[in-house]
């Protein structure tokens, strides 16, 4: 593999996280078409590894991607970041949701641990006073929002907000309606202090179905303050599948929001690097090479797709 860049030869650095390709900083695969890239930090360029090097490096870069508990995606990219630093882009289909529950688990049942060791009265009192979040109350004002305040929030439905929602929130002397993304940021906070007492894994399995059934933080708080309970808009008062799936909801929308413009500039630079590829293997490989590729994908069950 290439130690430097091939468009303007700066050095790729080394990486200790991936074993079978250690240069660079940022990887990026296509696992069905058997493409792997080096992303020069200089430049943004991607430099195509050679063919030889690249089926075993490839795998790697799949199981390992398949292992991070945070990574997002659009319609044929994902970004994965490795806790050593290292970024892995990977080219294609989206993979299923389905690592929610790994993600979210453990965090919930640490909750419902930490508090089993503090004490459920101690911890009560400690919130009542505990700042949660601050909120623009108008006229420049930031108001303070207290653990005493939770049992007021509550989400607004209808009126002028037509099929969107609002998030009324208390804060002691008054209140404030937030609505769009101000409101998503600020239900993530005060969901995270009503949720403090974490769940058990069943429940936090059904919370990801709802996420993933609903699909998008709007439609899920939507669904929320649709359902036919008593005091169904409080969120305190919501049973808590339904506001750990809100939480998950709130904090995955700002986190996507965050990530949506690279994730952009990543699918555009891939465009690029692709054709290129696409030529650069076209022309250097031979007959029986194609052959023996189109083997390697079906012995790994690798199948191909359209872009």
């Amino acid at each position: 593999m290439y130690r430097s860049c091939v468009f303007c030869d700066a050095p790729f650095g080394a990486n200790e996280a991936v074993e079978l390709l250690p240069v660079g900083r940022r990887l990026a695969f296509d696992a069905a078409k058997g493409r792997l890239w080096v992303v020069c930090a200089a430049c943004a360029r991607w430099s195509l590894a050679p063919i030889e090097e690249r089926w075993e490096a490839v795998e790697e870069c799949e199981r390992r991607f398949r292992g991070t508990r945070l990574r997002y995606s659009t319609e044929n990219v994902g970004l994965a970041r490795l806790a050593s630093g290292v970024d892995l882009i990977r080219i294609g289909r989206p993979l299923r949701p389905e690592l929610a529950a790994w993600r979210y688990g453990d965090h919930f049942v640490r909750r419902r641990r930490r508090l089993f060791f503090v004490g459920g009265a101690l911890r009560h009192l400690y919130d009542r006073g505990r700042v949660i979040c601050r909120v623009d109350a108008g006229q420049s004002d930031q108001a303070l929002v207290r653990g005493r305040h939770l049992r007021e929030a509550r989400i607004l439905v209808g009126g002028p907000w037509g099929r969107s929602w609002g998030l009324l929130v208390s804060y002691g002397p008054g209140c404030v309606v937030k609505i769009g993304t101000e409101a998503l940021r600020v239900a993530g906070l005060l969901l995270a202090s009503i949720n403090g007492s974490g769940a058990p894994l069943p429940d936090v399995e059904l919370a990801v179905e709802i996420l993933e059934r609903h699909g998008n933080a709007a439609r899920c708080f939507q669904y929320a303050a649709e359902r036919p309970e008593h005091e169904r808009h409080r969120l305190s008062r919501m049973p808590v599948q339904i506001r750990l799936a809100l939480e998950m909801a709130a904090h995955e929308e700002t986190e996507q929001r965050a990530l949506d413009g690279e994730l952009a500039r990543v699918e555009e630079a891939w465009r690029e690097a692709e054709e290129i590829a696409a030529i650069a293997d076209d022309l250097l490989v031979p007959e029986a090479v194609e052959h023996w590729l189109a083997e390697q994908r079906r012995r790994r069950g690798i199948m191909s797709y359209q872009l």
